[in-house]
């Protein structure tokens, strides 16, 4: 779950934004607003879980916080929340490790679901990397690149920069 950009909004407008309360898609407005502010912003989250306490959105909105703060151990504990999620929601293993190509439609990339559960996948083994944890981060990434044979993701440049050890090309 990389945060960012056109594709993020294009799941949750075809998917991850259903249902949402409308006092919890105020909260996570209100959150957004109040960003500079952590005790407000968190707040803001509390109130949106509250609201929709299993909505996928909520979880979407607590990653994107963190993530952004830097307070990387705490998306990591989301991003493990939206796989468990996504899991649920495809009918998959619970755990990333047993969940094979076949489970789902991971190479039809307007499968809304199986596309962000593989982007959920890279986002935490890219945390996974940053906190230090390069073997658990690298197996992570080798499950990205099983289920998205096309490396429609860009998996495979994060297992690059892992064969490098980190170095530049040029180094």
């Amino acid at each position: 779950m990389s945060a960012g950009g056109a594709v993020a909004d294009l799941v949750w407008d075809a998917c991850l934004g259903k249902g949402l309360p409308p006092e919890a898609e105020r909260q996570l407005e209100l959150a957004g607003l109040a960003y500079q502010d952590d005790v407000a912003a968190e707040e803001h989250l509390r109130a949106a879980r509250a609201a929709a306490p299993e909505h996928i959105a909520v979880e979407i909105g607590w990653y994107r916080f963190f993530f952004y703060k830097g307070r990387l151990a705490e998306a990591l504990e989301v991003a493990q929340r939206c796989l468990a999620w996504g899991a649920r929601e495809l009918g998959l293993a619970p755990d990333w490790r047993e969940v094979r190509a076949q489970d789902a439609s991971f190479g039809d990339w307007g499968a809304v679901l199986p596309r962000f559960y593989l982007f959920t996948l890279k986002g935490y083994a890219y945390l996974l990397m940053r906190l230090g944890e390069l073997e658990p981060g690298r197996e992570a990434l080798e499950k990205l690149r099983e289920l998205d044979r096309d490396d429609k993701l860009g998996g495979e440049v994060l297992i690059k920069v892992l064969d490098r050890g980190g170095r530049d090309d040029d180094d």
